[in-house]
């Protein structure tokens, strides 16, 4: 049904004309289906172009897990046109600056540069999506960095350890379960073919989304996007994004994991929660007020009043929730305990708060003063060119609608107590949670 309810927000969000916003956002989509949006913001020379694939790690193949992370890395190799590092290397040379990310739903690359650059940024990006070159050489070099920046991000970290068992615990059977890196013993073995097929399988114009936000106008963005982009073949047999289903979650899963390296022990708790849906965005729209009146702030949320100020046996106590995504989410926190309290004792009183809150409600002062501030971080938001590029490509990629991006500040602005309080009993579910405990070697046993 959800993905029904995508497809059919494409159908009517996306006509091939162009369709312009109240933000002034611009939708169009070239012959070879790629979706095309344009941010107009004039008030500097300068232009951001990133170019989103609907295509992370959660989409990967089992067996090569770190793999779309792994061809991020390989795309600033050589082309039919460029030798290796040749775009980075223009686009530094020009002023500008370039980088690239994969997450689970989605791999972006992006520029800024002076906007009278744009179409020498176009045309190399055109070029890398559908005309890469690899050697044997490229595949062994590349492999041995995507395998140092996992030792050094995560092998060397115990909570960063911590956080990728903690994730395999979250999920039983989906593929968000998997570290965006890859598990090593997998991220060893990526080879040209593994990575060639994720290319030929995902980098086409039908399943990018291109993003330009900056000093330009729709019609000069649509005239370089059909001279570089457009003459790209998409993918005709283009898979649709068919990720295996979480089961019911039925019993609540603890683990504990110890480190000689850890200095200082906490605790998480993760409950499994429902993102933003095209056109149904009002139970995640709820959930980001439930993380700001739980643990939004050490000195007025819920958690921090309770746990660093009336009974202080904390010294860091937050939630946190991340709405966008292609399938459910999490609504997390986090308790670290001062040098006087046990992990024991501080998820008692997190337990004993919530349990609390689900009874007493909220304080009607302290949600007016959370509207209040998210309607105002909604809009600073638009100061930021790069931002306003971000948050539209992040969204799209994951399966949200041009409309339902601009509708969001109003769907944020119409939750009211009531809504909030009936999400959280809902996602307040220990059958649905992980609790884990972060300790140094021989530390507090669960």
């Amino acid at each position: 049904m959800r993905r029904l309810m995508a497809a059919l927000a494409v159908c009517f969000a996306f006509p091939a004309f162009s369709e312009t916003t109240s933000e002034g956002v611009t939708e169009f989509k070239l012959d070879n289906g790629l979706q095309v949006v344009v941010i107009e913001d004039h008030r500097a020379p300068v232009v951001v172009q990133m170019l989103w694939y609907r295509a992370g790690a959660a989409d990967e193949k089992p067996g090569v897990s770190g793999v779309a992370h792994f061809l991020e890395h390989l795309l600033f190799k050589a082309t039919d046109t460029m030798e290796a590092g040749e775009l980075s290397r223009v686009v530094t040379e020009n002023g500008g600056s370039d980088n690239a990310f994969t997450a689970q739903d989605y791999t972006a690359y992006y520029q800024r540069i002076s906007a009278d650059r744009l179409d020498l940024v176009m045309r190399m990006e055109a070029d890398r999506m559908r005309n890469l070159r690899l050697t044997e050489e490229d595949i062994e070099t590349e492999r041995e960095v995507i395998l140092e920046e996992r030792a050094q991000r995560t092998d060397s970290d115990p909570g960063a350890l911590f956080y990728e068992q903690f994730r395999a615990a979250m999920f039983l059977n989906h593929p968000y379960a998997v570290p965006v890196i890859g598990w090593r013993h997998e991220m060893e073995n990526l080879s040209r073919d593994a990575a060639f097929a994720y290319y030929r399988r995902f980098y086409a114009p039908n399943n990018a989304i291109l993003v330009i936000a900056g000093d330009v106008k729709p019609e000069q963005v649509r005239k370089l996007a059909e001279t570089h982009y457009g003459p790209l073949e998409p993918t005709v047999d283009l898979e649709e994004r068919n990720r295996v289903a979480e089961p019911p979650q039925i019993a609540e899963r603890r683990l504990r994991l110890s480190d000689p390296r850890v200095s200082q022990p906490y605790l998480r708790r993760s409950y499994l929660a429902p993102e933003r849906d095209p056109g149904h965005q009002e139970e995640a729209a709820a959930l980001v007020y439930l993380a700001e009146i739980l643990g939004g702030s050490g000195a007025t949320s819920v958690l921090g009043r309770a746990l660093q100020f009336d009974n202080p046996i904390a010294v860091y106590a937050g939630a946190s929730y991340g709405s966008v995504a292609l399938d459910d989410t999490s609504l997390n926190f986090v308790v670290v305990p001062n040098a006087d309290t046990t992990l024991r004792d501080a998820e008692e009183l997190l337990d004993k708060t919530l349990s609390d809150f689900l009874e007493n409600g909220i304080d009607s002062a302290q949600f007016e003063r959370i509207k209040f501030q998210i309607r105002a971080s909604e809009i600073y938001a638009q100061d930021d060119t790069y931002s306003r590029a971000d948050r539209y490509g992040r969204a799209l990629s994951s399966g949200l609608a041009l409309g339902d991006v601009a509708a969001w500040p109003e769907v944020l602005q119409s939750v009211t107590p009531d809504i909030v309080m009936t999400v959280a009993r809902k996602v307040l579910d220990k059958r649905r949670s992980v609790t884990g405990w972060l300790v140094p070697e021989g530390g507090e046993e669960m």
